[in-house]
């Protein structure tokens, strides 16, 4: 059966939405297969629809978390975790998001359950679904923006968490604005007054700090969370 590219003649005149070819989406990864192997390599895919790339992306993760620690399922699991909170997507719309989440995670859960088997852990799958739930948004990846059930713009700018595994089985969360990760929020003049750019939000001054030692402005978290067992995320 040939791929379907196209869902609807107004989608692609209203949003420009063409679904890439899979052949197309191995071609352009096999460019950084390395990174794409990686397990905790972040990408971020700006127009990700219902998902292509971040699907063979999520697949050759877990490939690598599979050759790796094969032997041991609690590894497996913790491992597998980890290629999930690497992956992060924005979509204008609402329904390719919920597509997006739903296909990663059947996705994660098939390998989970084929390798864990017995020793899965129901926490385990919620803490995925909650964590594609902070990674995958429905916004505007040009104007850094959340988005209405319309598609157009809001004030509330895109935040994502980012997920470190910092020792054991803990968990570090951490919630930035796009805009500050991607360099577009201005820094604070050097009389110290207030940026040089408009937001609405009103906290894009918050977005960044001075870093003491390089003495560049770098991203600031807007929320840091307590250390919390990789499994339990959702209860944060």
């Amino acid at each position: 059966m040939a791929e379907r590219q196209v869902k609807s003649r107004a989608r692609v005149s209203d949003h420009g939405e063409v679904f890439t070819a899979q052949r197309e989406v191995n071609a352009m990864l096999d460019l950084v297969k390395q990174e794409t192997e990686r397990i905790d390599s972040r990408f971020l895919e700006p127009a990700c629809g219902d998902g292509n790339f971040l699907a063979e992306i999520l697949r050759r993760k877990l490939a690598a978390v599979r050759a790796r620690y094969r032997k041991s399922p609690a590894d497996f699991e913790k491992y597998a975790v980890v290629a999930v909170t690497s992956i992060y997507g924005v979509d204008i719309l609402q329904d390719n998001v919920e597509a997006c989440r739903a296909r990663l995670f059947d996705i994660w859960d098939e390998a989970y359950t084929a390798h864990c088997r017995g020793e899965c852990r129901e926490d385990c799958r919620d803490a995925a679904r909650y964590i594609l739930s902070r990674n995958i948004l429905c916004g505007n990846a040009l104007t850094m923006r959340r988005v209405d059930g319309e598609g157009r713009d809001t004030d509330e700018p895109i935040v994502f968490s980012e997920w470190n595994m910092v020792t054991g089985s803990l968990i570090k969360r951490r919630d930035y604005r796009l805009d500050a990760l991607m360099g577009e929020v201005n820094s604070p003049r050097a009389d110290g007054g207030q940026l040089s750019m408009f937001d609405p939000a009103g906290s894009a001054a918050d977005s960044l700090q001075l870093d003491p030692e390089t003495k560049a402005w770098i991203p600031k978290p807007l929320r840091e969370y307590p250390l919390t067992a990789y499994w339990r995320v959702q209860e944060g």
